[in-house]
Parts: C-alpha cells; sequence; structure tokens
C-alpha cells in the first residue's frame, strides 16, 4: 500500500526534524524508529527517546487512509539525504517492510508495528501557556545555555531553568561554578511557573527555532514542557528538583566596576590561554588604575601576559579565573563593551553588557 508519493525534501525536512533526538544504538530497538503516520490530512513523522518527543508535519496532502509504521529513522534520512535533489519519491508498505523508490532506485527496509511504539502521556496539572517570536525564544535561550552543567551528579543542575511569571520569561543555567541569567518581557500576564528544562531539550531546541518572527507556542506544567512552530511539535518531561536561588548568587553590592571592549578582551584571553594549565585553565586578574593585565602559566614554567587598557573605578585586585568560563560569555553574549563587578579578591564577578540590559553572568573566583 502506497503511504505518500512527494519531492524528496517534502518528507526529508520534516524527518530531519526529529531525527536528532534518536540514538544509533538503544536497548529499545523501536526507539531507533521514526513513526510514520497520518495527522489530520497530512503525514507526520514522530521520534522518541522517552524522555523527549519531536512531531513534525510533512506539507503533503495524503489520499485515503496510509497505515502507520515504524521504520529505522537513520536509514531512511541516510537514503534521502543521498538522492538527487528534486526526485520524487515513493514510500509503499509491502510484507511488513517499507519501499522506498526514486527512479531506478530501489529500498526496502525493515518496519516495527506502530502500536508497539511509546509516546509521551499527557501533562499533568495548571498548564501555563504563551507565544513569543522564535529568534526571541532562540536568541534567550543561546545567552545562557553554556552555563548548563553536563552529568552532574546535582542532576537538577543538567538542565535550564525557565520561569514564567507576570509579563516575564527568565532563563537561568548554573553548574556551580559560573551562573548565566537572561529575561524578557512577555505580552502576556502569566500566573507564575518554574520549570527545569533537561539539557538534551535545550540544546534540540537552538537547532530547530529559525531566526524569524514567526511564533513559537510553549506550554509549561508540573510534568512537561511543549514548543509548537513551523509545523513541529516538541514535548520534554522535565528535570524533577530544587534549582538553586539565583537571586542569592548574583551579587549587588560589588563596588569595584571595570569597563572594557568585549573583542580586545576575548582576543587577549584567547591568547593567554594558550599557555595556561591544560587542567586547571587559570588566568589571573591583576587590576589596577585604568589597567588590566592578564597572566597565566602552566606546569612547564612557561608564562603569557596580557595588558589592556580599560576603565577602572575601585581598588587593586588580584583575582583568578577559570579562563573557559570567562570566554564562554565573551562568545555567546554580544556587545562591544563589558562591565566586571568585583568585591575582593575571594568574591564571585559579575559581568553585565549594556547590550544585553537583562542579562548578567556570574563568575566564581579560583585559586591560582
Amino acid at each position: 500500500m502506497v503511504l505518500v508519493k512527494a519531492k524528496r525534501d517534502d518528507i526529508l525536512v520534516p524527518l530531519s526534524a526529529v531525527s536528532g533526538i534518536i540514538e544509533r544504538r538503544h536497548t529499545l530497538p523501536i526507539l531507533s524508529n521514526v513513526l510514520i503516520g497520518r495527522d489530520g490530512d497530512a503525514l507526520s513523522f514522530l521520534a522518541t527517546d522517552i524522555e523527549i518527543q519531536i512531531t513534525a508535519r510533512a506539507g503533503i496532502a495524503l489520499q485515503g487512509e496510509p497505515p502507520a509504521l515504524t521504520v529505522g529513522a537513520r536509514k531512511l534520512l541516510d537514503i534521502l539525504r543521498a538522492l538527487p535533489e528534486g526526485i520524487e519519491v515513493s514510500l509503499q508498505q509491502h510484507d511488513k517492510r517499507l519501499q522506498v523508490r526514486a527512479g531506478k532506485s530501489r529500498f526496502s527496509l525493515q518496519t516495527l508495528p506502530a502500536e508497539d511504539f511509546p509516546r509521551l502521556g499527557k501533562p499533568a496539572g495548571e498548564v501555563t501557556r504563551f507565544a513569543l517570536p522564535q529568534k526571541a525564544l532562540k536568541k534567550l535561550l543561546a545567552l545562557v545555555q553554556y552555563a548548563m552543567a553536563q552529568q552532574d551528579i546535582r542532576y537538577y543542575l543538567n538542565g535550564l531553568l525557565m520561569i514564567a511569571e507576570d509579563r516575564k520569561l527568565k532563563l537561568v543555567a548554573t553548574d556551580g561554578h559560573r551562573l548565566a541569567y537572561a529575561a524578557m518581557a512577555l505580552e502576556t500576564d502569566l500566573p507564575r511557573q518554574e520549570v527545569i528544562v533537561p539539557r538534551k531539550t535545550v540544546l534540540e531546541l537552538l537547532k530547530l527555532l529559525t531566526d524569524g518572527e514567526e511564533e513559537v507556542g510553549v506550554e509549561l506544567s508540573s510534568t512537561q514542557a511543549a514548543f509548537s512552530f513551523n509545523g513541529v511539535e516538541l514535548v520534554s518531561k522535565l528535570i524533577d528538583g530544587k534549582f538553586p536561588d539565583y537571586t542569592r548568587v548574583i551579587p549587588t553590592q560589588h563596588k569595584n566596576l571595570l569597563s572594557v571592549e568585549r573583542d580586545a578582551l576575548r582576543q587577549a584571553l584567547q591568547r593567554a590561554a594558550i599557555l595556561s594549565n591544560e587542567k586547571f585553565r587559570g588566568v589571573r586578574w591583576v587590576v589596577t588604575d585604568n589597567s588590566l593585565k592578564i597572566i597565566s602559566s602552566n606546569a612547564e614554567q612557561e608564562e603569557a601576559q596580557e595588558e589592556l587598557e580599560v576603565k577602572y573605578e575601585g581598588d587593586a585586585l588580584d583575582v583568578g579565573f577559570n579562563v573557559n568560563y570567562l570566554l564562554d560569555v565573551l562568545n555567546n553574549v554580544p556587545g562591544a563593551q563589558v562591565e566586571c563587578r568585583f568585591g575582593d579578591s575571594a568574591s564571585s564577578a559579575l559581568m553585565t553588557f549594556a547590550s544585553e540590559p537583562e542579562f548578567s553572568y556570574v563568575v566564581m573566583p579560583m585559586r591560582i
């Protein structure tokens, strides 16, 4: 039975959108598959890893009632990518196999029953709904995502805190050594909803969202977060845990203020990083009147020193940082000028950008 006949890209684009979460090898073979079926009057593709579920609708009108089936996502994706652009492709089910035909090419793929394919359940409790432009959410995620922990034993840090309340959306990420906070105004007055979105979901969203003004619909509940845009619906389970109180981490009383050009600082740090200790990645900041010296050294007794002219109001300081944490924020946050506020050599530093008034970055010092 014919599922669909369509141009290659009409099938390839939605299949690509859902395939990013699929692991090549899985303990459950069916989780390596994509569920192909009908959604209203269109063909749909659905993939899941039990924690995240992505559905994408193909803009293909269907005739009749095509059967639902599951097939190896990576194999089908690789076949479609290898076919010539613009060629017509037909997908047919025959004897529990999916036949892929294009020109004089024929492929026969093993299928598994659609009824065995797992799906995420409905969200529990109250659901908070709002919408915002895709590019706004993508930018907000990009401002903080690099500060998320990776495989930390404190599992609640392996994700991103998302708070919707009043007319504001706030995002916070931390790995315990640094913290990034960003916020934006919303058009809807919302009841407070606070969730922790897993790291994998955040990175997948960043890949799928566009830089356009088209809206993304967001639904947050106590168990799930859902994002709908461009014919794609991404539903994710949440991390169940208590996120640290970020308001206590962001300093408000630091009186030592340094202002410096972002690009000059970034390039100086990149050069100093070359001779930093490979394990600890430490650099010293020696700050005096209108001067910032950046010093690094390694186990081979090699040393790098950079000096920048800066605007500085405050006490002389000698403080150490992990250079990667500094470069992460400078590489991900746009803006010409950076402001750094310090307490003393044992206090965290607060970095802000005039171009992003709703953004803050806190980095802990390290002993060098």
